[in-house]
């Protein structure tokens, strides 16, 4: 049975976020909230907690696994960053956007694409995220809480208590969330490629081609 926190949305009770973090440091799966969809989340290099999430959305080891990241300087820690990608993470985070981008050592290798060394990086918005990002002060391995057969998201929390209630070892709810997962940008190339569109526009990254 998963343990169900209600944390405000805009100023998050540390009390609350310190128990969360202690979920995640003792190798828990949580939901919780982001500037796009709930997402699922787990202590980075967590194996057993990066597996959970694959049977849970029956996802095979060629899914990207997102870190999520409190800021510019923690990603850069885990991904391979020239000036002109760093110019558009500048400009565009934090927001609802996942940036595909070459991985650095420090990533776990359970979490790569098993024929390329990329990773996908967020730094979101959500007060709620931030807050468990600064208490924790290493990114979440994360996926977009999207269960298998659906196309989009779980976004009531109450719904997400029902169903996961038994797969997770937290549920935080802050409130309804959004339909869509972030948009997927790649800055793999010298161009920028919108890979997937969602709550976050595109429009500025494919002005870029």
């Amino acid at each position: 049975m998963s343990q169900y926190f209600q944390i405000h949305p805009e100023n998050p009770q540390l009390r609350l976020i310190r128990q969360a973090v202690e979920i995640v440091r003792g190798g828990g799966v949580i939901a919780y909230p982001t500037d796009a969809s709930y997402a699922l989340g787990c202590l980075l290099g967590n194996k057993a907690g990066l597996e959970r999430i694959r049977r849970l959305r029956q996802l095979d080891d060629r899914h990207n696994f997102t870190l999520v990241c409190s800021d510019l300087s923690q990603l850069s820690l885990f991904a391979r960053v020239d000036t002109g990608a760093f110019r558009l993470l500048k400009t565009w985070t934090p927001g609802p956007y996942t940036f595909i981008l070459s991985a650095s050592r420090e990533v776990p290798r359970i979490m790569l694409h098993p024929k390329r060394r990329t990773i996908g990086l967020r730094i979101p918005a959500n007060p709620i995220a931030q807050a468990l990002l600064a208490e924790l002060g290493e990114p979440l391995m994360s996926a977009s809480l999207i269960l298998p057969g659906e196309t989009l998201p779980l976004s009531d929390p109450a719904e997400m208590r029902r169903r996961l209630e038994h797969h997770v070892d937290l549920i935080i709810d802050g409130g309804a969330g959004t339909l869509e997962a972030s948009t997927v940008v790649s800055l793999l190339d010298s161009e920028p490629e919108v890979l997937r569109v969602g709550c976050g526009d595109p429009a500025p990254f494919a002005g870029e081609a």
